[in-house]
C-alpha cells in the first residue's frame, strides 16, 4: 500500500509540475493569460521566458497524462518513462530560459508544489 501510494504522489507530481501554476488560489483552472501573468510576477520570469514555459508544459503534460492513464505499463516502468519524460521537459526548459532563470523557476515550482501538498495531504515540503 505504501509503495502504490509513494507511486501514486511521485505520479502526480510529476504531472502537475508543469501545470501548477495553472490554478489560482480558489483552486479554479486560470487562463494562459493569467498562468503567463503569474510565472512572470511570481516566479520572475520575462514575457517571453514564460511563453516558453507554458509552451514546453503543454507538449509534455499529453504524453504524461498517456504514460499515467497506460493500463498495460507495470508501476516502475510508469515511474520510469514519468521520470524520463520529466528530465526531458526540464531540459528544454533550461534551455529555454537559461540557468538563472531555470533555477528561479524551479525555486517558484517547489514552493508551488509544496502548497498544492499541505492542500490535498501529501505532508508538502521537499519531495
Amino acid at each position: 500500500m505504501k509503495k502504490r501510494f509513494s507511486f501514486l504522489a511521485i505520479a502526480l507530481v510529476i504531472l502537475s509540475s508543469t501545470s501548477l501554476f495553472a490554478q489560482s488560489p480558489n483552486g479554479q483552472r486560470m487562463d494562459p493569460a493569467a498562468m503567463k501573468q503569474r510565472l512572470i510576477d511570481s516566479a520572475q520570469l520575462t514575457s517571453s521566458q514564460a511563453d516558453s514555459v507554458l509552451a514546453i508544459g503543454q507538449e509534455y503534460r499529453p504524453k504524461m497524462r498517456d504514460i499515467f492513464s497506460d493500463q498495460s505499463m507495470s508501476r516502475d516502468d510508469k515511474r520510469a518513462k514519468m521520470m524520463e519524460l520529466n528530465e526531458q521537459r526540464n531540459k528544454r526548459l533550461q534551455t529555454a530560459l537559461g540557468d538563472d532563470a531555470f533555477k528561479k523557476y524551479q525555486e517558484y515550482e517547489q514552493k508551488m508544489r509544496a502548497q498544492r501538498g499541505r492542500g490535498r495531504g501529501f505532508g508538502g515540503g521537499n519531495q
